[in-house]
């Protein structure tokens, strides 16, 4: 006898761009528009340095979504670090059959377009969204960089360090708590619980403990 095929799932993609940010918010958001959710798939990184299929779990998603799911993202600027990966990644899916849905205004894509015009209209409407969320992150960006700039020349008018980047979730106390722990062989795991920080920002002062204890050093002098 034939196994049964799986049921149509809801899964909700969440990126966030920082180790300190969480998709928590936007699960929840997810919820109170009336989605129902079955599973989440979460990726800490820069939608502006890597494609979909690029970042860790975001290649999942390929693997995961079968004809009948429906895929759940805050906007379509989830989905592509630019204006041609966000359209090439919604046709994609639809065209495996998975219906891609936006939090935000409740956008709906599928392959239920059949006439050419009808096609025509959602192609251009995707194309829309997506040059729209490719200008809105560069206008961030561009924002960001002129902060930066400006904060690092009065940095070099006054002699004083105004520019220190993102401050750390950690102090002290925290940093030398993971540094003994990871000496001691602790787990990521273990090291969390035990200090409150999230397994992300244990794994960064893993890495670059000198690093981390620079960052540190930068917000403590003020």
């Amino acid at each position: 006898m034939a196994a049964a095929s799986s049921s149509p799932r809801t899964i909700l993609y969440v990126r966030v761009s920082t180790a300190e940010q969480t998709g928590a918010h936007q699960l929840e958001q997810a919820r109170k528009e009336g989605f129902v959710i079955d599973k989440v798939v979460e990726d800490i990184a820069s939608g502006v340095a890597r494609t979909l299929a690029e970042r860790p779990n975001g290649r999942r998603l390929f693997d995961l979504l079968r004809a009948g799911d429906t895929l759940v993202v805050r906007w379509v600027d989830r989905l592509g670090r630019n204006y041609g990966d966000v359209c090439a990644v919604i046709r994609e899916f639809m065209d495996r059959g998975v219906v891609v849905r936006t939090i935000i205004n409740r956008m709906v894509f599928d392959g239920s377009a059949k006439s050419p015009m009808e096609k025509a209209v959602r192609d251009a409407l995707i194309g829309f969204m997506a040059a729209t969320a490719e200008a809105q992150a560069e206008a961030t960006r561009e924002a960001q960089r002129a902060g930066i700039a400006h904060a690092r020349l009065l940095d070099n008018m006054e002699g004083v360090r105004r520019y220190r980047g993102r401050k750390p979730s950690y102090g002290r106390a925290e940093l030398e708590a993971v540094r003994t722990m990871v000496r001691e062989g602790a787990g990521t795991s273990d090291i969390a619980r035990a200090t409150g920080l999230t397994r992300q920002t244990v794994l960064r002062i893993r890495a670059d403990e000198d690093a981390a204890a620079s960052v540190l050093r930068r917000w403590e002098a003020q």
